[in-house]
């Protein structure tokens, strides 16, 4: 079946491989109003508009910063500030050369029938927010669903479910001229070992896929962000399992020290 073509055929092909430029990547500072909260609680600062402002300028205003970078994920709060001196942060960006991009899910809730499973939210009035989104400067979207392994995890209806969610995302924002990130992830936790993650991954991909296809979704203008496949957190191969011991900490929103890991890794 042939894929969706419409007016923003071209720009979504040329965007989508612009956010992939080599040595360039993505900044996320699309933390919601309660994540951004618990940040500045941390520095004894309060989660206010202009507080939540200042920290985004300092983002994307630090010397040299934007250089490496392609894309910038938005929270919508984000997209329509502005400096201290009253330029907008999306002109800051487009003249970096860095693309505004924004993320339109609304969370996720349980799948009923399921043990804990979930679905995404967001998919209501997606057209009409990625029109206004569109309008106010974004070129891309991310949408994040979440899948779990387990004893008899994921589902058959948590891997359609989320694929065709993912799916219809997709072509909702490629019908309003955003490049759609496709982000199926599957989470670390667990005891389950590498060829189990590599057996789930590759069958959410491959329905995701299909899902995809089945939608008439271009291909070519869109993004995946896939998990990495690694031994479950609670597996005594987890990577990180040596780190956690040696830091004392648990894993959750902690970002592990440089000279046990050898690289800096934050749990979100």
């Amino acid at each position: 079946m042939s894929h969706f073509k419409g007016k923003y055929h071209d720009e979504l092909i040329a965007n989508a491989a612009y956010i992939g430029t080599p040595g360039k990547g993505i900044l996320a500072a699309d933390e919601s109003t309660g994540t951004i909260g618990k940040r500045l609680a941390s520095i004894s600062v309060e989660n206010i508009e202009s507080n939540r402002r200042a920290l985004r300028e300092l983002l994307f205003t630090a010397p040299g910063v934007l250089q490496y970078l392609s894309g910038v994920i938005l929270f919508e709060e984000t997209l329509y500030q502005s400096t201290a001196a009253g330029k907008p942060f999306v002109n800051v960006l487009k003249e970096a050369g860095v693309l505004p991009g924004i993320k339109v899910d609304k969370g996720t809730v349980e799948l009923a029938g399921t043990n804990g499973e979930t679905t995404t939210q967001g998919l209501d009035g997606l057209g009409q927010r990625c029109a206004k989104y569109y309008e106010a400067g974004a070129r891309f979207a991310k949408w994040r669903a979440v899948l779990k392994i387990g004893p008899n995890e994921p589902s058959e209806l948590s891997i359609h479910e989320n694929a065709y969610g993912l799916a219809r995302y997709a072509v909702i924002c490629q019908e309003n001229g955003l490049v759609p990130i496709v982000e199926p992830e599957i989470l670390v936790d667990g005891p389950h070992d590498i060829h189990k993650c590599a057996a789930v991954t590759e069958r959410v991909l491959a329905a995701c896929y299909k899902a995809l296809n089945d939608h008439h979704v271009l291909l070519e203008g869109t993004l995946l962000k896939p998990n990495m496949v690694t031994p479950g957190s609670q597996s005594a191969k987890f990577p990180l399992s040596g780190c956690r011991a040696h830091c004392q900490s648990p894993s959750e929103n902690r970002a592990c020290c440089s000279s046990c890991c050898r690289f800096l890794v934050w749990w979100q």
